[in-house]
């Protein structure tokens, strides 16, 4: 497996950024962009379409489309709107500002619907959005996909750890281990069709996807406390 010299040098300098700073969250993107080789993404597109939903959402490509936070906050308390809209507002995250990636075939889908959902994922399992929930959020998705780029990001968040935070080693490693444990168990994520969930309550749909959101270490306990 060879791949083009610029590719492996945006990588490299993403993925050094990353080590020195896990909070820049542009270069995850550009790390994400030197990974965009069918190499990399066609055995992962494989891996997931083993799961008839993933499968059905590569044929379908179904977007969450629009989404205003104001119309989800009055959604009923508990629900998957409301919790995410409080999600959102608590991390001062604006859907509006989230660019669009384009779906025109199943590698831009995997992408596509990766990146929309990314938040979702943080509220059904409980993830904070520091550091050592982003790590537990990246061990729960190369749990349940062999993800290129959940690998690298862990990797970096090694680095990170031992070169600069080696204080936060615990709480990062207990958020990894129990990230990677609940993504196994749980079902699949990829390909749920969150826009069609949003006034379900999020307790029940943990309990119907396999999840027990995750303890005090690296989560929330209440989003909209």
């Amino acid at each position: 497996m060879r791949f083009a010299p610029w590719k492996v040098a945006q990588a490299a300098v993403a993925f050094l950024q990353i080590v020195r700073d896990p909070n820049k969250l542009e270069k995850v993107f550009d790390l994400r962009e030197s990974l965009e080789d069918p190499k990399v993404v066609d055995p992962v597109i494989a891996a997931l379409k083993l799961d008839e939903r993933a499968a059905s959402a590569f044929r379908d490509r179904p977007r969450l489309g629009k989404i205003d936070l104001a119309t989800l906050e009055r959604m009923p308390a508990g629900s998957l709107g409301r919790e995410f809209a409080a999600h959102m507002r608590a991390q001062n995250l604006d859907p509006a500002a989230i660019p669009t990636l384009p779906s025109a075939n199943e590698r831009q889908y995997l992408s596509a619907h990766l990146y929309e959902t990314h938040d979702i994922w943080h509220v059904v399992t409980g993830f904070r959005t520091d550091v050592a929930g982003e790590l537990g959020l990246q061990a729960f998705y190369y749990a349940q996909f062999p993800s290129g780029l959940s690998a690298m990001l862990l990797a970096a968040g090694f680095l990170n750890t031992t070169l600069y935070r080696i204080d936060e080693r615990t709480v990062r490693m207990d958020a990894i281990v129990e990230g990677y444990a609940l993504g196994k168990k749980a079902e699949k994520f990829y390909g749920v069709r969150w826009g069609d969930m949003w006034t379900r309550s999020l307790a029940e749909i943990r309990r119907e996807l396999g999840v027990e959101p995750v303890g005090s270490v690296g989560a929330v306990a209440s989003i909209a406390a």
